[in-house]
């Protein structure tokens, strides 16, 4: 499903070399004795989620059809970004099956709000919140304008509505649930919000956006068999965790996180931010950045291809996308351009892959790594998402620090709270 190619990684080691501190680390991740050993609940979650939750998802998901047209999602960071990233690389960004998708809760911006709120405002609307605590500002300001919002355009239909992920026992969101009698899904204690996508934080939005949430699970069951073992010879997600290792040692302090299809520039938030969070700790870690080409090439191909050596590229690369088209001829070809008449659009970009390639890596230098990933399905989705999550546990392991907190997340918020005057 997923082929790593590090032909052009120019790696100065043998990656065998980290065969013992990768086999460590390993049993560390699937015996959960590692440091942040309380949220490694992803590793078997493909194989021990909640079957029964998952049904209730299903079932909502069927109840629920016809009666609305719009679902708004309100959560931030991990909350969102997975959801999203499914939804946009699945489906794309234009999806032809009358649902649209809003994520709120994510910003402060009182514009944006304001925007939602118009476009909303006749349209057929479920909203699902997602929070731990029910006390992460964005989420909570959000959550309470669009609530109003729901109760003034339903009335008590509203709760019927209104779905919240949260905490099963505790919290702020958990209480309020209770009190309106939201219909509620659970995010497990033991599992982290960045690596949340295939728990009810990510499956519930996903359903009501008709992806196929049964072949997304099934991608990821299918990546934690096949990806359970040490062998860096047999495991391409811990071969690409090594990889960034070496090249993290070899100087390069950046890593572009490089597509080709628009459709998956949430695919790279959602990977910047897995990274960003779970490595840049202690002093340590390397930049997570991203680009999509080769719109960006005409930005940042510059940079690339003759600036400072301090970043490698790693791409993503989907062999069969789903939509294609062939090049037109033109009988007067005026713009020059019939040569590629009869050509399909997938050729053209396979064509600017390869060729940035070899720019970017035997001319410029840099350092390529290329993730090969079938097609955008629910099922490959499932597959890529559980490959980083593990490439993500085994580089941190391997850096020494604890993959699975962000305490350097909490220093803004004291800070915004004072400005706030927020209640001690």
């Amino acid at each position: 499903m997923i082929k790593l190619d590090l032909k052009d990684a120019k790696l100065n080691e043998d990656l065998s070399l980290w065969q013992e501190k990768v086999s460590k680390a390993h049993r560390d991740l699937h015996e959960k004795t590692g440091v942040g050993n309380d949220f490694v609940g992803w590793v078997k979650w493909p194989l021990d989620y909640d079957k029964s939750e998952f049904e209730r998802i299903l079932q909502l998901k069927k109840r629920m059809e016809g009666k609305y047209d719009t679902v708004l999602v309100c959560g931030i960071g991990g909350s969102y970004l997975g959801a999203r990233a499914a939804i946009e690389m699945i489906k794309g960004l234009y999806p032809d099956d009358g649902i649209e998708v809003i994520f709120v809760g994510n910003t402060f911006s009182h514009t944006y709000i304001s925007q939602v709120l118009e476009h909303i405002r006749n349209k057929e609307v479920v909203l699902n919140v997602i929070s731990k605590s029910g006390t992460t500002t964005e989420t909570s300001v959000s959550f309470r304008i669009f609530k109003h919002f729901m109760e003034e355009k339903y009335g008590a239909e509203a709760k019927d509505r209104i779905y919240a992920t949260t905490d099963k026992a505790r919290g702020t969101l958990k209480e309020l649930a209770d009190k309106e009698g939201y219909e509620q899904f659970v995010i497990p204690d033991d599992i982290g919000g960045r690596y949340s996508v295939f728990t009810a934080v990510g499956l519930l939005p996903l359903a009501l956006a008709n992806v196929d949430i049964e072949a997304l699970m099934k991608g990821s069951a299918d990546a934690y068999r096949e990806l359970n073992t040490d062998s860096l010879e047999e495991n391409p997600a811990y071969r690409y965790a090594v990889a960034r290792r070496i090249l993290d040692k070899q100087g390069y302090t950046a890593e572009y996180f490089v597509t080709y299809h628009l459709q998956l520039t949430m695919i790279a938030e959602w990977w910047k931010q897995l990274f960003g969070e779970s490595e840049g700790k202690d002093g340590k870690g390397i930049l997570p950045t991203s680009a999509c080409f080769t719109t960006d090439l005409h930005s940042l191909g510059q940079f690339i291809q003759e600036g400072k050596k301090t970043e490698f590229e790693t791409i993503l690369y989907i062999d069969e996308m789903e939509k294609d088209l062939v090049f037109p001829e033109d009988r007067d070809d005026l713009d020059h351009m019939n040569y590629l008449a009869g050509k399909k659009l997938s050729w053209v970009s396979q064509m600017a892959f390869e060729g940035t390639l070899s720019a970017h890596s035997e001319d410029g230098g840099n350092p390529n790594i290329v993730i090969h990933l079938k097609d955008n399905s629910a099922y490959s989705f499932g597959y890529m998402i559980y490959f980083f999550f593990l490439a993500c546990g085994m580089t941190c392991y391997l850096l020494d620090i604890n993959p699975f907190n962000q305490p350097g997340v909490e220093v803004y918020k004291k800070k915004m709270f004072k400005l706030l005057g927020k209640p001690e």
